[in-house]
């Protein structure tokens, strides 16, 4: 009797001690819930977090992870006042996601104060490894200057050697013309006019003239969402690129190319990182997916967020603790990069998430074979090529010598 009740203690003592060394990790995922760039995050990527979580087993690993989300409409007031909150009240250990550059900036500064971790996916701005690089913060899933050299590059090889630009009006808009014009001008070609648009905005005729009276070979959209959504529905009512001109989407997602349908986006070559048809991988994680978002295959955003919380997770694990923000990014960056979605892949010293982009083009509607067949691959970009060496960005955390 007394042998049993020592072999009950001592398990109890193993299962009980397991329950108690459980290292408490929150995350939250905030992004736009309610406006322009709902559909390329929003619940979509609390779903794909909460399938990181799964596919960890974080419960099996010693973690106890809770997921909450908010809205930060697009406003970087509203959503450095979200990140204080999660930080200060709620004991938020890392945020992910973050579309919309302006917020993503904000978030940039406050996480850094609070010695938490951010994990951007959503927004475009490359300043996040660049001037205003932090060691709190690792961005993950594509940039404006990957961007640049992806679709500007290609459409200057294509003949594409004059430019307008219609920009959206805030940080991400302006990175992106910024990074698109310096690939332009070093491939030959040259920016002959540009219009900033109000962001967001429903109506895009007077820009488009103004475009269109350039004689500009290619009309680059340096905006995102429902805005290019928007801008490209109305180039074709104008005729445009009956016209003769192109029209270069330089941040397009697959929800935006479902919504417009191939009939009115063919033909059209865009930059991503991820596509859902890309591999076996890619394939069995959107089938998943598309069970928890209605049938929606994932965009790049979301496919970044579950790839960006999976390698989270493991540098947690790795320090059995989330509290100090700086070290999780820091064994972020020491720990190779791998998933299902990205390949094998790198977080380098200044935040920068590498790995390969794709130069994609809008199928005909002869040759989509569903409502989610869009793109055929016309190139894969080595990641070292495709992000900004990382001795050019003028981060501070990055020793020049």
């Amino acid at each position: 009797m007394l042998k049993r009740l020592l072999l009950a203690s001592a398990l109890c003592a193993v299962a009980c001690g397991q329950a108690w060394a459980q290292t408490p990790v929150k995350i939250g995922v905030l992004n736009d819930r309610s406006g322009v760039y709902a559909d390329i995050s929003g619940e979509g990527s609390v779903a794909a977090a909460r399938m990181a979580v799964e596919d960890f087993k974080a419960a099996e690993k010693g973690l106890k992870v809770e997921i909450v989300a908010a809205d930060h409409q697009n406003k970087p007031d509203v959503g450095a006042s979200i990140a204080r909150q999660w930080y200060d009240r709620d004991g938020v250990d890392a945020i992910f996601d973050v579309p919309t550059s302006s917020v993503a900036l904000a978030i940039n500064q406050v996480t850094r104060e609070k010695n938490k971790a951010f994990i951007n996916s959503g927004a475009g701005t490359a300043d996040l490894t660049g001037p205003q690089c932090s060691p709190n913060t690792v961005h993950w899933t594509y940039d404006t200057v990957a961007l640049g050299n992806g679709t500007g590059g290609a459409m200057v090889k294509r003949g594409g050697t004059t430019w307008f630009f219609l920009t959206a009006d805030y940080a991400f808009g302006q990175a992106l013309q910024r990074d698109t014009t310096e690939v332009v001008t070093k491939n030959g070609g040259k920016v002959i006019g540009a219009v900033k648009t109000p962001f967001p905005t429903a109506d895009f005729s007077s820009f488009l003239l103004q475009a269109q009276g350039s004689g500009a070979k290619v009309i680059g959209l340096a905006n995102a969402g429902g805005d290019t959504i928007n801008a490209i529905k109305q180039a074709a009512e104008f005729g445009i690129t009956e016209g003769g001109q192109a029209i270069a989407g330089l941040l397009i997602f697959s929800s935006d190319i479902h919504a417009l349908t191939p009939k009115v986006a063919q033909g059209l070559v865009l930059t991503e990182p991820f596509y859902w048809d890309l591999n076996d991988g890619t394939r069995a994680f959107s089938d998943r997916f598309a069970k928890l978002a209605g049938g929606k295959k994932p965009t790049a955003v979301q496919a970044g967020v579950y790839a960006s919380v999976l390698h989270y997770l493991k540098a947690v694990e790795a320090l059995k603790s989330a509290s100090d923000g700086g070290k999780v990014v820091a064994k972020m960056k020491e720990i190779p990069t791998e998933d299902p979605l990205f390949g094998k892949g790198t977080v380098r010293a200044d935040g920068r998430k590498i790995h390969d982009m794709y130069l994609f083009e809008v199928k005909k509607p002869a040759e989509s074979k569903g409502p989610w067949d869009l793109y055929k691959t016309l190139a894969t970009i080595p990641g070292n090529e495709a992000f900004r060496p990382l001795n050019q960005g003028n981060c501070p955390l990055v020793n020049k010598s």
